[in-house]
């Protein structure tokens, strides 16, 4: 089963919307993806979660929320997907989840979709670029 990661900014313009949705139905309708993880720490994370709820509805597709570290006790954050949390990630230091998280879903994943409009002090472009060195299908939309 072919399988789907995203990496993007934490503020986005919503412009960028419909070329998402046009990615995501490509990649499910084409090359076969079944399978997304998805970030949750920032809006295009927020953006992504939204339009695969959205085509659940209408494609037999299985979509997580990959968390870097599990929630506080006490804490209201919802999710409108289902979570997970990555193998190993319970050893990692706080500070490092997030990176480590992001590597877990490098090595999952067939297909990249990222958001990346500026590269200097971005963790979206440096994953983006470590992507790319797995080899792994990169789709920009920026």
């Amino acid at each position: 089963m072919a399988t789907c990661t995203f990496f993007g900014h934490r503020s986005i313009t919503k412009e960028i919307e419909p070329t998402l949705r046009a990615t995501l139905v490509d990649l499910i309708e084409n090359k076969g993806v079944k399978m997304f993880y998805v970030g949750n720490h920032g809006d295009f994370d927020f953006m992504v979660q939204r339009v695969l709820k959205d085509l659940s509805a209408d494609y037999p597709i299985v979509c997580y929320v990959v968390l870097a570290y599990m929630p506080e006790k006490n804490s209201r954050e919802t999710f409108i997907l289902d979570t997970i949390f990555a193998d190993g990630l319970e050893s990692a230091p706080k500070r490092f989840a997030i990176s480590y998280r992001n590597k877990w879903m490098i090595e999952r994943a067939d297909y990249v979709v990222t958001y990346v409009t500026h590269e200097i002090g971005s963790g979206a472009a440096q994953f983006k670029a470590l992507a790319k060195r797995k080899n792994k299908i990169v789709f920009e939309i920026s």
